[in-house]
């Protein structure tokens, strides 16, 4: 039944088969509602686009925004189908999650809204940026999520993945990949200065460190894919947990690379660690004597010499194509699909 509060219309939503029910404002996706008050459903852009919060609608109302049927085809919303974050309820609704993490549900963080000030930023590569943000507050999130940054006035807002550890702090950092027509990216040189105001909200993401795990842990990533496994990467190292960790980063050449220094003391530091980069397009003057080749055919080929013992999780985040590419190779090297976390970094909607 539609409560009102303020002359806001809520339905309630009952999620099959958690057995986890919330209540939705008319206007508000289902989506929104779920972060507004902490319930943790699978997801990932937030705008259509990539089929993770995919759901079957069982009973109800509701109207889809606008989306990409590459995420939802025709014949499945015609099935009943819906994506959590376009979906608008016109009355009571009861959900089946088709994917849902009972991890991630035990470990929900409410989505909340931060003051930032933009504090640094500094150059790894000729087209990535270390951006450092202080806010009003200090943000809870777990280690591998993301929140969204937004530049006041602007109308311009874009997912970012925290590359520090979720230690308390106030200060935020974000590997970013600049990119010459990014609305956000392309002003970390010639438009953001220290000390202007930026909007964080979050966090969001469902790709974050499971701890206490035996088994090895796998990281694969590419570009700013680096931000969350660097943050993953040291959460674990500050918990104390010992497991064999391997961290497989493509590149184009040798001047796409960054934190090696940091990556050969963590190899000096950890017990079972080695870091595999591998460059795709190594150019003639780069000296490269390492692995070459696109990164998941070296994930793919490195797994097969090592084949580690117990059970991976597999946490890969960077481009889509990336993403696709890896993930069978993954499972094929013996990863179980529900120990495998990823991030596809899709192209912002303008």
């Amino acid at each position: 039944m539609a409560d009102t509060d303020d002359d806001k219309i809520f339905h309630t939503v009952f999620f099959e088969p958690v057995g986890v029910q919330m209540s939705v404002a008319e206007g508000e996706t289902v989506l929104d509602a779920a972060f507004r008050q902490g319930i943790a459903v699978m997801h990932g852009c937030k705008e259509g686009q990539c089929s993770s919060c995919k759901s079957l609608l069982v009973e109800g109302d509701v109207e889809l925004k606008k989306y990409s049927t590459f995420a939802l085809p025709d014949y499945e919303r015609e099935s009943g189908h819906i994506l959590l974050c376009r979906a608008l309820a016109y009355s009571d609704l009861t959900v089946e999650l088709l994917n849902y993490d009972e991890d991630l549900m035990r470990r929900s963080i409410a989505v909340t809204e931060y003051d930032a000030t933009l504090t640094k930023i500094t150059k790894l590569t000729h087209d990535i940026r270390l951006l450092e943000v202080s806010l009003s507050r200090p943000l809870r999130f777990w280690a591998g999520q993301y929140v969204d940054l937004t530049i006041p006035g602007t109308g311009i807002t874009r997912s970012f993945s925290m590359a520090n550890t979720p230690d308390g702090q106030t200060t935020l950092q974000f590997i970013i990949k600049k990119y010459p027509n990014g609305a956000f990216s392309s002003q970390l040189d010639d438009g953001l200065r220290r000390g202007d105001r930026l909007i964080a909200k979050g966090p969001y993401g469902t790709c974050f460190r499971r701890e206490d795990q035996p088994g090895p842990m796998v990281l694969v990533g590419g570009g700013s894919g680096m931000s969350p496994l660097w943050s993953i990467l040291n959460d674990h190292v500050q918990s104390g947990e010992e497991r064999p960790i391997r961290f497989f980063y493509g590149a184009r050449s040798r001047r796409d690379l960054f934190y090696l220094d940091e990556f050969a003391d963590l190899q000096d530091k950890l017990p079972d660690f080695r870091f595999i980069p591998a460059l795709s397009n190594a150019e003639p003057d780069d000296g490269w004597t390492g692995e070459t080749g696109f990164i998941h055919e070296v994930v793919g080929r490195t797994l097969r010499e090592e084949a580690l013992a117990g059970e991976i999780d597999a946490y890969a985040c960077g481009p889509t194509p990336m993403i696709e590419a890896v993930m069978p190779v993954l499972q094929m090297a013996g990863v179980a699909p529900e120990r495998l976390y990823f991030d596809k970094f899709t192209q912002a909607v303008r």
